[in-house]
């Protein structure tokens, strides 16, 4: 370091800084006439008066590559928020170029000082950009002000100071030692770059994902989804206003992912890669990296959540409001469009009317419309493609003969891309909806006869390829134990009594197997665990200073002089 060209002398680093202790973020009301239901609601009227550009930032450096496409809410499609310039190969070779760069410096800072900057990020979430991220999140993503809150707020806030802290614990980490020698672990960042590829659905994830790999000393490229880059635009900001070097996280806008991702795994120095998102794309993915083996230094690190189908089983004894509730709220907050949202049901023949009537009722006194009217539960879904898909799936009810539509079934794309919670009941239990992703406000009730509740569990664990989430509700503990049991494999994340959405950093660490994914737990020591590449140190005090050990000298009565052997690396004097 130098001030004023006169070098300084490097700081001696002779501290052992531990961490904040991290707590989950209280997550806020915004109840009539509270200061932070105003506070946004004002924020949300100036985002919307106002339209941005949103650049790639590469090596720190806004970047206006091609043609750029609009931004727009997907409650009102004819309003413009900004316009989003499209990354291409040129832009990948240089975002690699940056990372590569900026690597060194990086990972060779002190942990405490890479942590610093998370957690100064978190603070300003929490302090003066609360309000931009949760109003961005609801204009670009159509996010009711709750959602937006337990998500853009509070979820991203708990991953960046929760991973401080996971990331602390695995330093900390240490092997034994023994007489005269000294281990230590090494906790390298990988050998190269890594690329994020982030949903659409949660800002959470869209943050999450390139900040754990960088936090452990990584330097990444980062593509976040074409639909949610406009709160991904502020995400980048606020980084960099907490003080991210350049180069460390390089953004990389495009609405054809293929711009961006095929370059980056055809690089030599691509070394990871975290996913969220479908699983044809990171099955795609995955086979291009399968084909570009040969090309990389090393073996790449793969870590991916794709989606789910997931369930809720009421036993007979469940109690009747409680998970009629929960399919209300897990089903169709959101729109649905979570990949933790319960999509199908299996319901007890004997409680299944008093279920319906329960459920339905709670649906009547909701409304769908856009989200800065904070009385509307369900709002609209993201984009044309998907309301295309959605609107099939219903279609597909309506003249199916195993199936039929108990309630909503109405949609329309004229201002916004709104559908009516949707409730189908099939009457054979792997009919389309029951096995196949919607993602959408649409989910399918199977009702089963009392008597099977044992092969109704087995059904649920053979009908899907998911294995994400899932939940039982029931009063009896042997239903319990046994949907415990059963359903093992069939969810990463389990509920009981309660819905299947709504994981919490430091809580429930999330993730599944089988189809939905690697199951690296997010927001946990497991996912960070997957950003570093260990080396085991040894180093021996008294080294040995001759071949011979004690076991290779001849018995006591052949010998014809005393032998002599050095101490060190198991000799014995």
């Amino acid at each position: 370091p130098q001030i004023g060209g006169k070098a300084l002398p490097l700081p001696m680093n002779n501290a052992y800084p531990e961490t904040p202790t991290p707590e989950n973020e209280p997550v806020l009301s915004y109840e009539p006439g509270s200061d932070e239901r105003q506070s946004v609601q004002r924020r949300l009227h100036e985002l919307r008066d106002q339209t941005i550009e949103v650049p790639a930032f590469i090596g720190g450096e806004p970047v206006y590559p091609g043609p750029a496409s609009e931004v727009v809410p997907p409650h009102d499609h004819q309003h413009l928020l900004g316009h989003v310039h499209q990354s291409g190969e040129d832009e990948v070779e240089g975002a690699i170029d940056a990372a590569l760069e900026a690597k060194a410096e990086w990972a060779a800072m002190d942990f405490s000082d890479r942590a610093a900057i998370f957690l100064r990020a978190a603070d300003l979430i929490s302090g003066p950009y609360r309000d931009t991220l949760n109003a961005a999140t609801m204009l670009g993503q159509g996010k009711s002000i709750h959602q937006a809150e337990i998500d853009a707020a509070c979820e991203l806030i708990d991953f960046l100071r929760f991973n401080v802290h996971f990331a602390e614990q695995i330093y900390r980490d240490q092997p034994n030692d023994s007489k005269g020698i000294w281990n230590k672990m090494q906790y390298r960042p990988l050998e190269g770059f890594v690329l994020a590829v982030t949903p659409f659905n949660f800002t959470a994830i869209q943050g999450n994902l390139p900040t754990a790999p960088a936090l452990m000393g990584n330097t990444v490229l980062w593509k976040p989804a074409s639909r949610s880059i406009y709160s991904a635009f502020f995400t980048y900001k606020i980084l960099e206003e907490a003080g991210l070097p350049p180069g460390v996280i390089n953004m990389l806008p495009a609405d054809d992912g293929a711009a961006v991702g095929n370059p980056a795994l055809d690089s030599e120095h691509f070394a990871g890669l975290h996913f969220t998102g479908s699983v044809g794309t990171f099955d795609h993915l995955w086979s291009r990296i399968g084909d570009n083996l040969d090309t990389y230094r090393t073996y790449p690190t793969i870590v991916g959540e794709t989606g789910g189908k997931d369930f809720i089983v009421a036993h007979p004894s469940t109690d009747v409001k409680q998970v009629s509730t929960a399919v209300v709220r897990g089903a169709y907050e959101y729109q649905g469009q979570k990949c933790s949202a319960s999509s199908r049901l299996y319901m007890p023949e004997s409680i299944w009317p008093d279920i319906r009537n329960e459920i339905t009722s709670q649906l009547d006194e909701t409304s769908v419309g856009p989200p800065e009217d904070f009385t509307n539960f369900v709002n609209a879904v993201i984009d044309a493609r998907a309301f295309d898909k959605i609107v099939s799936y219903i279609e597909h009810a309506r003249e199916a003969d195993n199936a039929e539509i108990i309630y909503g079934g109405d949609y329309d794309d004229s201002t916004g891309y709104f559908i009516e919670p949707t409730l189908i009941r099939a009457h054979e239990p792997k009919e389309k909806t029951m096995r196949e992703e919607i993602f959408g406000p649409v989910t399918t009730v199977y009702v089963y006869p009392d008597e099977e509740y044992a092969s109704t569990l087995k059904l649920v664990d053979e009908t899907s390829p998911y294995g994400l989430t899932g939940s039982i509700f029931a009063r009896d503990r042997a239903a319990i134990k046994l949907a415990s049991d059963v359903l093992e494999q069939a969810a990463g994340n389990f509920y009981i009594n309660d819905k299947p959405t709504g994981a919490v950093v430091g809580q429930q660490p999330f993730g599944g197997a089988r189809r939905s994914g690697t199951n690296d737990k997010a927001g946990s020591a497991y996912n960070l665990m997957q950003w570093v590449s260990p080396r085991a140190i040894k180093e021996n005090f008294d080294p040995a200073t001759h071949y011979g050990y004690a076991w290779n000298q001849p018995d006591a009565a052949d010998k014809r002089e005393e032998p002599r052997t050095e101490a060190g690396d198991g000799a014995v004097a």
